[in-house]
């Protein structure tokens, strides 16, 4: 019997892997920031955020990105360890927590005006009601619908650079609304209406009644 017959050939990269493979070695700070809790760096910076991206994932791996906002500190830190994300009135579709249902891992990445660095917070999660907690939660004058509490597993502060090439705080960056097709009128053609739908004035002054 040939010795080297059971000996797996290793399988050649893939045209992906090869491109990942032609980035340099990740610095030390780079690995030894990450850390296993919020510590009072990470809890700081929640409490002046008042917006955030949650992802999550179905059950077959597709991703799945959801914005989230709200005043200063929207996001409660409960303790080191875990903290809680209410959830507030939209669009019903509920995309994000119906994953989280059947696949509780998700990630935050909270960013600050003005401020190029974000934090990125990994977890897993549970979705409790508010009375649930003993934690004032109310926003805009009413309760959320629901709250997510994430165990978190891992945070971490991100390399500043992507905001930075952005200039995304800078206001020379703004884009005048009447730069983009009125949000109306996407709405009507992505849903094929023959109807035309209210002015952006019009539709934005409702949504103010239901933050």
């Amino acid at each position: 019997m040939d010795p080297l017959a059971a000996v797996p050939v290793p399988a050649a990269p893939t045209a992906d892997q090869a491109v990942v493979a032609g980035y340099r070695t990740p610095g030390g700070l780079v690995l030894d920031k990450v850390i296993d809790r919020l510590d009072p760096h990470c809890r700081e910076f929640i409490a002046h955020s008042p917006f955030a991206t949650l992802a999550t994932a179905d059950p077959e791996g597709w991703p799945e990105i959801s914005p989230r906002g709200g005043d200063r500190g929207f996001v409660h830190v409960l303790d080191e360890h875990r903290l809680a994300l209410p959830d507030r009135p939209g669009n019903n579709r509920v995309d994000s927590l119906r994953n989280l249902a059947v696949n509780p891992r998700a990630a935050l990445m909270f960013f600050v005006p003005g401020v190029d660095q974000t934090l990125r917070v990994y977890g897993t999660t549970s979705l409790v009601r508010p009375d649930e907690l003993d934690v004032d939660l109310t926003e805009f004058g009413r309760e959320p619908l629901s709250v997510l509490v994430m165990q978190v597993r891992t945070a971490y502060f991100q390399c500043p650079k992507s905001v930075m090439r952005s200039r995304l705080w800078d206001p020379a960056q703004q884009v005048d609304r009447t730069a983009l097709t009125p949000f109306g009128r996407v709405i009507k053609d992505h849903c094929a209406l023959d109807a035309d739908l209210p002015d952006d004035a019009v539709i934005w002054a409702d949504l103010a009644q239901e933050l």
